[in-house]
């Protein structure tokens, strides 16, 4: 590219983000606050490398951490040098390791189609594994268990140190034995999970010195994306892979750091310097999102952290509108507001249902939202729910794809033995998988010895032949036939589309019109995709995040946990559910300061998502998990905002429970919080104690009520929720 061009390019930054572009050589830490531009620093940052001759395209790795941001950077890209030089290594961390693992899998005694679990298929696995070591189902939460392994994984610790680290019976006499099964079972089934993903690559890399050279010598740049977000796994992988060029430059947001309960850590952000100490650093602190109001009243809240790098952001956008604090009554009267100060907005200031966001701290408050959209009809989409490629059919179609590519995927090949129908019934399947563990072989390869086994009838032996054969088959075409074909053919050979004809019924022709969208999405992905193998978009489909599916073009109000709001922006934005307890949801009573700064970290992610107006709901009364009404205090958030930045709406009347008057005094938001450590020999549960149940995991103690044996315990578990236990009968330990 001419001087001049290269030029040009770089008259679109601001000064702050040109320094961070063209500083190429050396480690490098962009320090991009919210709505300062860091997508474009990553993306002309690329282009720059490549205009300036620095870089070819293969020597660039990008990673980051959804699809929709991997395939927006690639795209900027494109449109910055006019196409045909675009990396092909840019993409999330779990998709550009799988592909490094599909290259290398034999190396780790893993064959290269190996199958990618998601989290459905990883709590299958674990309720089986509950159910075969004879543990009770009743007392073990999958989900707890498979949070316990996904931590021990993304700091390495692997199943004989998890035993020896088990400090606790849950962790000793549960969760070990379950890790250790989990893991057999994915290694019989050439299986990976997400955290394997990475885990495995690690391992690569240690046990095979001569694959980690080579990938070295690749990638001679490397930039990631959100690097707050970066666990211990991943921050190894990139010391592993920038230590020849040490041309590392990593883009992110101390301040925007929100994940720190699914491994993330914080340290690997604030501590770039300790472990780089030649780098540079560059602040990115001008917003061009927010308006100033609204920029100063997350800046103002914020600020109250201590473990934080040094920078405020601001703007150009003077003024704006104040926050507005509504202060409703219960949670249907918060729905009801944020539905009014909606229709409002739409007909003050003319706005589309599209830039409405409504975020929430946990999923179990969308339900009252929805229902008051609806009853408006006022069209609403929600991230997060049941997501298209978890239903059904499309799991069944999938499944069938995943055994075509791998028929030692058990866990995929047990849901499609019988369906469609063809007279292979539960006793059936289970001598073949009795003969599968006698013999220590594949569930597939008993399948295939069935002529050999008198105890299964003529039928059932038609059944599995039929099904081993078209598998076989399928098996052999992917080397003839593309992704888009064999999915098409399979369908109709095995006669689905025909069983959703013939069943004539609404949820038929639903379930139909959705395997169609999926055929319809293979051949898309096979003329949109250089490497478009059925393998690749199988993997594809198993690392899809929530907001992946999210359509952004449609005219509707979004609602998502604020979580999920990460990266995404919208003219208005509601938070709702400002009570302690509910978000804050972690309290932090007995001095967590790392729980605490995540939650007001999160705050501050959900208030930097509103470009001109911002709102904050809180309900005086709520049913939180339970159908008793909870009296619930103002979150302390609401207080750390300053004062010049809020209005509070004035109301007078809520009907059964009288005059709630709202005021602007800082005293009537100041957070109640009780906490009372207990006289001596007092019990050892109180209200604001910091406990821990064996399945739930920790949490606080809300309420107490009863005495002795009929003394319960209201907890708000920190991963699960508000659930109320009788002390007599649950192993609760106070902390």
């Amino acid at each position: 590219m001419a001087r001049q061009a290269i030029e040009k390019l770089l008259a679109d930054l601001n000064d702050e983000q040109r320094r961070a572009v063209v500083h190429t050589e050396g480690p490098v830490l962009v320090l991009a606050g919210a709505g300062s531009g860091k997508t474009r620093v990553l993306t002309y940052r690329i282009a720059y490398l490549l205009a300036t001759g620095a870089a070819q395209p293969h020597e660039i790795l990008a990673m980051t951490f959804t699809n929709k941001a991997a395939e927006e950077m690639k795209r900027r890209v494109e449109e910055l040098l006019g196409g045909g030089q675009t990396p092909r290594w840019i993409g999330t961390f779990h998709s550009i390791f799988a592909r490094i693992l599909r290259r290398e899998a034999e190396r780790l005694g893993f064959s290269r189609d190996f199958a990618i679990y998601d989290e459905t298929d990883q709590l299958s696995v674990i309720k089986q594994g509950i159910r075969d070591l004879q543990l009770s189902e009743s007392a073990v939460e999958p989900k707890a268990v498979r949070h316990a392994i996904s931590q021990a994984k993304s700091v390495l610790i692997f199943p004989d140190e998890f035993e020896r680290r088990a400090g606790d019976p849950w962790r000793r006499d549960v969760v070990s034995p379950l890790y250790r099964y989990y893991q057999r079972f994915l290694r019989e089934n050439n299986a990976l999970d997400f955290d394997d993903l990475l885990v495995n690559a690690i391992l690569l890399f240690e046990q095979c010195p001569d694959v980690l050279q080579s990938y070295q010598e690749r990638f001679r740049y490397i930039l990631v994306d959100e690097y707050q977000d970066t666990n211990r796994a991943q921050y190894l992988l990139l010391k592993l892979l920038s230590s020849q060029h040490r041309n590392l430059c990593v883009v992110g947001d101390d301040d925007q750091s929100i994940y720190g309960w699914r491994g993330a850590d914080i340290r690997n952000i604030l501590d770039f310097q300790k472990d780089f100490p030649d780098c540079a650093i560059y602040r990115l602190e001008r917003n061009y999102r927010s308006t100033e109001v609204i920029l100063n009243a997350a800046n103002s809240v914020i600020a109250k952290n201590k473990h934080r790098w040094d920078k405020r952001l601001w703007t150009d956008r003077a003024g704006g509108e104040k926050v507005t604090v509504v202060h409703a009554l219960t949670a249907e009267d918060e729905a009801r507001r944020v539905v009014e100060l909606i229709e409002a907005e739409v007909y003050r200031h003319k706005r589309g249902f599209k830039d409405f966001a409504i975020l929430y701290r946990t999923n179990a408050q969308s339900r009252v939202l929805e229902q008051a959209l609806q009853q408006a009809g006022i069209a609403y989409e929600i991230v997060g729910g049941v997501r298209f490629f978890e239903r059904k059919e499309i799991k069944d179609v999938l499944s069938y794809l995943r055994v075509v590519c791998n028929p030692l995927d058990t866990f995929s090949l047990r849901r499609i033995v019988n369906f469609p129908p063809r007279g292979i019934g539960q006793v059936t399947i289970a001598r073949l998988e009795e003969v599968a563990r006698t013999q220590g072989i594949p569930l597939f390869e008993a399948m295939r010895r069935v002529e050999s086994l008198p105890e299964i009838g003529a039928a059932a032996k038609r059944g599995i032949r039929n099904l081993v054969e078209t598998i076989e088959r399928f098996h052999q075409l992917r080397g003839e036939l593309s992704a888009a074909e064999i999915a098409t053919a399979l369908v109709d050979e095995l006669g689905i589309r025909q069983l959703y004809k013939e069943a004539g019924t609404e949820e038929a022709r639903d379930r139909l019109n959705n395997i169609d969208e999926l055929l319809y999405s293979i051949a898309m992905f096979c003329r949109t995709e250089e490497e478009a193998s059925l393998e690749r978009y199988l993997e594809q489909v198993a690392l899809l995040a929530d907001i992946d599916s999210w359509d952004d073009r449609a005219n509707a109000v979004t609602l998502m946990t604020l979580h999920s709001a990460k990266g995404l922006e919208f003219p208005v934005v509601f938070i709702t559910g400002l009570e302690e307890g509910l978000f804050p949801l972690r309290t932090s009573l007995e001095g967590d300061l790392r729980e605490l700064e995540e939650e007001r970290r999160l705050f501050y992610v959900g208030a930097t998502r509103a470009k001109e107006k911002l709102y904050l709901t809180l309900a005086t009364y709520r049913r939180r998990w339970s159908t008793e009404e909870v009296q619930s205090q103002p979150s302390r958030f609401l207080l750390e905002i300053d004062e010049r930045y809020v209005e509070v709406e004035r109301a007078e009347s809520f009907g059964r429970r009288g005059g709630l008057r709202y005021a602007a005094r800082r005293e009537e938001f100041e957070p109640v919080v009780r906490y009372d450590g207990g006289s001596p020999g007092a019990s050892p549960f109180f209200e604001g104690r910091r406990v821990r149940h064996p399945s739930f995991g920790e949490g606080i103690i809300l309420r107490v009520s009863g005495q002795g044996e009929r003394m319960r315990l209201t907890i708000l578990f920190d991963e699960f929720g508000e659930k109320t236990l009788v002390l007599k009968y649950a192993p609760i330990q106070p902390l």
